[in-house]
C-alpha cells in the first residue's frame, strides 16, 4: 500500500536503493558525519541511525541538514513520540524492531514512512490489517532466518523484507536471494571498534566488500 499523502518516501523506493542498509549506533555527534561521508563514498545512501544512544537525535540532524545526498532514518522507533521526534530531527523513514497498534496508527498518519518489524506471522498480519507491505524482520537468524521468510513467503506474496539480526558477509548472499528480500540491514561494517579507531576508511572498504560479494 501506498500512504502517498503525507510520506516523502515510500518503503519501496527505499528497499530499492541497495542490497544493504547500515544500521548505526552512534555516540558521539562528531562521528556522524565522517560515518556517513564514509559510507556514501561505497555508494550507500540510506542510512539508519538507532535511536539507542542519547546523541541519536542530533546526529541525525547533523547529518540531514549537511549530507542532503543521504537518505537518513531512524532505528528503534517504538512509540508515537520517537516517531514524532524523528520527524523533527530531520529523518525521512523510520524503522521500528516491532510493532503496537498505536505505532502504525501514528505511522498511518504521520509524515514518516514507517517500517514495521516482525518476528511472527500474527505481528505480519496486524501489519498487513493496517495496510503495510514492507516490513522488518527481526531478529532474523533468532527467528528463523532464511527459512522462516521462506515459509513466510508461501501464503504472504505480496510482503517484502529487509532482515536485520546477525546477517554478516556469510550469510546476506542467502537472504538476498529470497524473492521476498528486497535490502538487508547490518552493523558489522561499522563496528562499535572501527569507530573508536576512527577508521574512517575501512567502512568503505567493507561496505565496498559486501556490495560485490551480493552482485
Amino acid at each position: 500500500m501506498t500512504f502517498s499523502n503525507n510520506w516523502q518516501i515510500q518503503p519501496k523506493q527505499l528497499f530499492a536503493m541497495g542490497p544493504i542498509v547500515p544500521v548505526l549506533v552512534i555516540k558521539n555527534v562528531q562521528d556522524a558525519l565522517p560515518i556517513a561521508e564514509a559510507l556514501l563514498a561505497a555508494d550507500v545512501k540510506v542510512l539508519e541511525v538507532t535511536l539507542r544512544t542519547p546523541a541519536a537525535l542530533e546526529v541525525i540532524s547533523t547529518i540531514a541538514t549537511q549530507l542532503p545526498e543521504a537518505i537518513i532514518g531512524a532505528g528503534t522507533v517504538t512509540n508515537r513520540e520517537l516517531l514524532q521526534n524523528a520527524y523533527d530531527a530531520g529523518a525521512q523513514f523510520a524503522i521500528s524492531p516491532g510493532l503496537t497498534t498505536d505505532l502504525l496508527q501514528a505511522g498511518k498518519s504521520g509524515n514518516l514512512a514507517l517500517i514495521p518489524g516482525i518476528s511472527s506471522i500474527s505481528e505480519l498480519m496486524v501489519a498487513a490489517d493496517h495496510g503495510y507491505d514492507h516490513l522488518k524482520f527481526f531478529p532474523a537468524e533468532a527467528s528463523g532466518g532464511v527459512k522462516a521468510l521462506q515459509s513466510i513467503g508461501g501464503p504472504f506474496p505480496n510482503i517484502t523484507f529487509c532482515p536485520t539480526g546477525g546477517i554478516n558477509l556469510n550469510n546476506i548472499r542467502d537472504y538476498l536471494a529470497l524473492a521476498n528480500v528486497a535490502c538487508c540491514g547490518g552493523s558489522w561494517f561499522v563496528s562499535d571498534d572501527i569507530i573508536k579507531q576512527q577508521n574512517w576508511q575501512e567502512i568503505t572498504r567493507l561496505a565496498k566488500q559486501v556490495l560485490t560479494h551480493v552482485k
